[in-house]
């Protein structure tokens, strides 16, 4: 069982206005919502956070990277959170947007924004505070502050978990995370991005440090980074398979090949940095580290679970 903590030192800065609450979003700007009876959700960790707040019956529309809870995959859909159009959101009639920094295009967001529909941008920040100040974000701007300090308790205590199984990794493992393998040229994860974070909440070390970013790197790069495990994510019918990276020129010459060790992880759970990625982390700390498998049993993610609605 994990205590409820506060929150008032992830708060971010806000401030009530009469007819609505006011919240600073990741654009600097101060965004005032007074309705949140229609709420379009863009963005696979917003959705989560509303529905794990309870404010599933408001929302009115999601993105495609909304895969989680299965009930919002049955939700209209905008389409990918980068490729949005005005009319396609607006066409839901929503009485407030949140949406995920990075959502775009520019030109649409100016539009929604003239539009005079209030447009909330989440921070993105890939790190443990990052996640908390979404929920407490969210949470505030909804008028949700207790059902947000809940579930903030909850993903504090499941990273405070995670920080205790981290700490029993003895020998770190590199781990190259790839995005893609197009025409023989990877992509693959840099500094300050959800992939190099979730390597290092798992244990692991990113075997690029080199540049920032999701880069092409070529076959001299993959040997020298000397990755022992190959990460990426399932794209369905578009995922990248163990026997492409076993078969690759570059990576046939990496303790990867040679220890066959390739793995992939759902993308939303493991890059979504929502209040599932304590978990996240956990189940990849197991696999590049079994021998930890029965500490992580000890380790009951409190998130997924919790009721914050009493």
């Amino acid at each position: 069982m994990f205590v409820i903590a506060t929150t008032a030192t992830i708060l971010p800065a806000v401030s009530l206005r009469a007819g609505g609450i006011m919240v600073r979003d990741a654009s600097g700007h101060d965004v005032t919502v007074g309705d949140p009876s229609r709420i379009v959700a863009v963005g696979g960790a917003v959705t989560e956070i509303l529905y794990a707040l309870g404010l599933a019956n408001h929302i009115v529309g999601v993105d495609s990277t909304s895969l989680y809870p299965a009930a919002a995959l049955k939700m209209p859909n905008v389409g990918y959170m980068r490729q949005l159009s005005s009319e396609g959101v607006l066409g839901l009639n929503p009485s407030v947007i949140f949406a995920m920094q990075g959502s775009g295009p520019k030109e649409t967001l100016d539009v929604l924004q003239a539009a005079k529909v209030p447009l909330v941008l989440v921070p993105e920040t890939y790190s443990e505070q990052g996640i908390l100040d979404k929920i407490s974000l969210v949470g505030h701007a909804l008028g949700a502050d207790t059902r947000a300090a809940c579930l903030t308790a909850a993903v504090a205590h499941d990273l405070a978990q995670l920080k205790a199984l981290r700490a029993k990794v003895e020998k770190p493992v590199r781990v190259m995370f790839v995005m893609s393998l197009v025409n023989g040229r990877a992509m693959a994860a840099g500094r300050h991005t959800a992939a190099d974070e979730i390597i290092k909440l798992s244990g692991g070390v990113n075997a690029i440090s080199e540049y920032e970013g999701y880069k092409p790197i070529n076959d001299e790069a993959i040997v020298a980074a000397k990755p022992d495990v190959v990460l990426s994510i399932d794209r369905g019918k578009d995922s990248l398979s163990a026997d492409a990276i076993y078969q690759h020129p570059a990576f046939a010459l990496t303790p990867a090949a040679a220890n066959r060790s390739f793995m992939s992880m759902e993308g939303l759970y493991l890059l979504g940095f929502g209040p599932r990625t304590a978990a996240a982390a956990r189940d990849l700390s197991v696999r590049l580290y079994p021998a930890l498998a029965s500490e992580a049993e000890k380790f009951t993610p409190a998130a997924p679970t919790v009721d914050c609605l009493k």
